[in-house]
């Protein structure tokens, strides 16, 4: 699903800029006194549906209803425009306001059905002497899965033209558009969040255990040392189970591991080892939250633990550009290629059992769909291993991506 999301976005994305593109090309030429009559009605109509999809794709609610239906009314062409859910008229523009209830009706039946209607003056009967409508166009608005979200209505002051229908329907089939997106940023995002939390139940237990175990044996013989301990295992503890935020810094994240690390040294002692290479200038880098931990617990909890004597993590983090390249190493027992890809493959379908053996298969496939999902395909981890060679595993990381900022 988030490779489906990422391409959505990314079409999204390419439309936008040709859009912007095209509106820039067209100001310049009007500024120059050479644009023609089309091209300027073009860039109206461009720069008005841009205005209107701004808080559409925020999803229909009130406010942003409020916010889009008058630029909605303009490129219609409408005396009048409502939109509606399936309860209650969001926002009402332009004359008709008196005919809420009546607007509202049609717009619930639309919504049931699915399909438009024209509405005459007897659909609309009125006890104003003065009222000025006599007809209305009532479409309905498709969100993602063709689901029917709302309705559009244009209120005319003479029997609905066949041009204010088509505008109409027209109208409603692009908003519809941009409400399926604003649910599929929303699927996205839920997305991200679902795949962190699976992330930390990955390696919340095991963790936690190991690091109780830990910190227990120094209470006694050590109780300074345990009393430090449980200070990192409690801003360890606090940074991974933080209320938001998608994104961190790499110096937040490399904090954490630091914590990590110091923790899993006590457990280890000196058969633990660790080699960092940071430079400094990729310290303020954003990637997505928890993306690099888990690939130094796969290190230490798959590499190293089953191999005899001391084992060595190196964390390296390089300045490439407009990329910040970063692997971590171990040179642990490692694991046959095949099976690691076949365990990926598994659970990609959903047939894997995620148990301690898979564990590291779980870790790898999350943080390279979350990679993937935020930057696109190009992004995604390497792993290079082989039985008794160790393991690493490479990431890139753009320096900066649209959307994509610490804490947010």
């Amino acid at each position: 699903m988030g490779g489906n999301l990422s391409a959505v976005v990314g079409v999204v994305s390419l439309v936008t800029a040709l859009t912007a593109a095209l509106l820039a090309v067209l100001r310049l030429r009007a500024r120059r006194g050479i644009a023609t009559a089309t091209q300027r009605a073009t860039y109206e109509v461009l720069h008005t549906a841009g205005l209107a999809a701004e808080p559409l794709r925020a999803g229909l609610s009130a406010a942003g209803a409020t916010k889009a239906v008058r630029h909605l009314r303009a490129l219609v062409g409408a005396v009048g425009l409502a939109l509606t859910d399936a309860d209650e008229v969001l926002a009402l523009d332009g004359r008709g306001t008196h005919h809420g209830e009546q607007l509202l009706a049609a717009a619930q039946r639309s919504v049931v059905t699915g399909r438009s209607t024209v509405l005459g003056e007897s659909d609309l009967h009125c006890d104003r002497v003065d009222c000025p409508i006599r007809g209305a166009v009532v479409a309905p608005l498709h969100g993602a899965d063709a689901r029917v979200v709302g309705a559009l209505v244009a209120i005319a002051d003479s029997a609905p033209a066949p041009g204010l229908v088509q505008a109409t329907l027209e109208t409603a089939h692009w908003a519809g558009n941009q409400l399926a997106l604003a649910e599929l940023d929303s699927s996205r995002e839920r997305l991200a969040r679902a795949e962190v939390r699976a992330l930390r139940a990955q390696i919340s237990p095991h963790f936690i255990y190991n690091a109780l175990t830990a910190i227990g044996s120094f209470v006694r013989t050590d109780p300074e040392r345990a009393r430090e301990l449980i200070l990192e295992f409690a801003e360890f503890t606090r940074y991974s189970f933080r209320a938001h935020g998608e994104f961190t810094t790499l110096a937040e994240e490399l904090r954490s591991i630091d914590r990590y690390l110091t923790i899993e040294r006590a457990r280890f002692g000196d058969r633990l080892q660790v080699r960092l290479q940071i430079a400094p200038e990729v310290l303020p880098v954003t990637l997505p939250f928890l993306c690099l931990q888990p690939l130094v617990e796969n290190a230490v909890r798959h590499g190293l633990s089953r191999k005899p004597g001391t084992g060595m993590v190196s964390i390296e983090a390089r300045d490439a550009g407009a990329e910040c390249h970063i692997t971590v190493e171990d040179d642990g027992v490692g694991m046959d290629p095949t099976t690691l890809t076949a365990g990926i493959a598994e659970l990609a379908r959903g047939t894997g059992d995620p148990g301690d053996d898979q564990g590291q298969h779980v870790g790898l496939s999350n943080v390279d769909e979350r990679l993937r999902s935020v930057f696109g395909d190009r992004f995604g981890l390497v792993v290079e291993t082989g039985l008794g060679s160790g393991t690493r595993v490479s990431m890139r990381v753009p320096k900066f991506h649209p959307g994509v900022r610490a804490g947010s």
